[in-house]
């Protein structure tokens, strides 16, 4: 794990380990920041706690899983699998690992069927259930109209965090996740005018660095940590871009794109129930990592 600095210590490069995992540029900042998000990603935890339910149990650490796309939204597709059929099995496979190893955790689920859900739908069951983390599983693919060779080599795991996308392709997969609103009735006036095509649109986010962003990231930069270091998979960082989804969360928020379906090999893959396991048992062991962390502030 990276060292925190000590507070109101600088620094000019983001710590070891971080950095190796970062596709984003951040300018020189005080690394209080980190320990700010986090104190208020504890602070909200701690004050929910207070609030007792009726029948006087604590309130639990909550986690939303979103399994990407479903129903009339597909998602991206491979030569044998649909976005939305993996993203399910894995949410499903990663709530009830939470469920077994974590009962002090509470799971909520944007869906547990092949229904179709909107992206405001999915922040509002976060919202509505002050949640502490928002999980949105996707999986990633190369256009069509990419040379297969290039479709071959391209694999492994990002996970995104909300913000201003450094790349062209940060700004592709942005554009491809948040264009499952035109599917959407009255999208338009849904998303104040929002347009999912457009580039000039993706401006506003870079304007939306909350106190949640921090946290984000230090979550982020877990997952990919054990998605190379334990899972076996081929960790491709963590990276920021423009989701509507995330923009619409009141909590640390992250977006895991899995895999590539337009690799063959990695398809596959994704498709084999223990390489299922082994991703969920991933992001489980950063969930469970980061609500230490945030435990271990208090």
């Amino acid at each position: 794990m990276a060292r925190f600095l000590a507070f109101g210590e600088k620094f000019t490069t983001l710590p070891k380990g971080i950095a190796n995992r970062l596709n984003i540029v951040l300018p020189v900042r005080n690394i209080g920041l980190v320990f700010l998000s986090l104190a208020i990603t504890l602070l909200n935890f701690d004050s929910s706690a207070q609030n007792s339910s009726q029948n006087g149990a604590s309130r639990k650490f909550t986690v939303c899983i979103d399994p990407g796309h479903g129903g009339t939204q597909p998602g991206t597709f491979g030569k044998f699998t649909k976005e939305k059929d993996i993203t399910l099995k894995l949410g499903l496979k990663l709530g009830e690992i939470l469920e077994k190893n974590m009962p002090d955790v509470k799971v909520v689920y944007t869906r547990k069927t092949d229904i179709t859900i909107g992206l405001k739908e999915r922040a509002k069951v976060a919202n509505d259930n002050h949640a502490d983390l928002f999980i949105s599983i996707h999986a990633n693919s190369l256009p069509e109209n990419t040379p297969d060779q290039r479709r071959q080599s391209i694999f492994g795991t990002e996970t995104y965090v909300l913000g201003l996308h450094k790349s062209q392709e940060s700004l592709e997969v942005a554009m491809r996740e948040n264009s499952v609103i035109l599917l959407e009735e009255n999208y338009e006036e849904k998303y104040q005018g929002f347009d999912p095509k457009s580039p000039e649109s993706y401006i506003l986010f870079s304007l939306t660095q909350s106190a949640n962003h921090e946290s984000s990231i230090y979550f982020a930069d877990l997952v990919e940590k054990q998605f190379g270091d334990k899972a076996g998979r081929k960790s491709r960082g963590v990276k920021q871009a423009g989701f509507q989804v995330l923009w619409e969360t009141a909590m640390p928020a992250v977006l895991i794109e899995i895999g590539y379906l337009s690799n063959t090999k990695e398809e596959k893959e994704l498709s084999d129930a223990q390489v299922q396991e082994y991703i969920a048992s991933a992001i489980f062991r950063a969930i469970r990592d980061y609500k230490n962390k945030v435990k271990s502030l208090n």
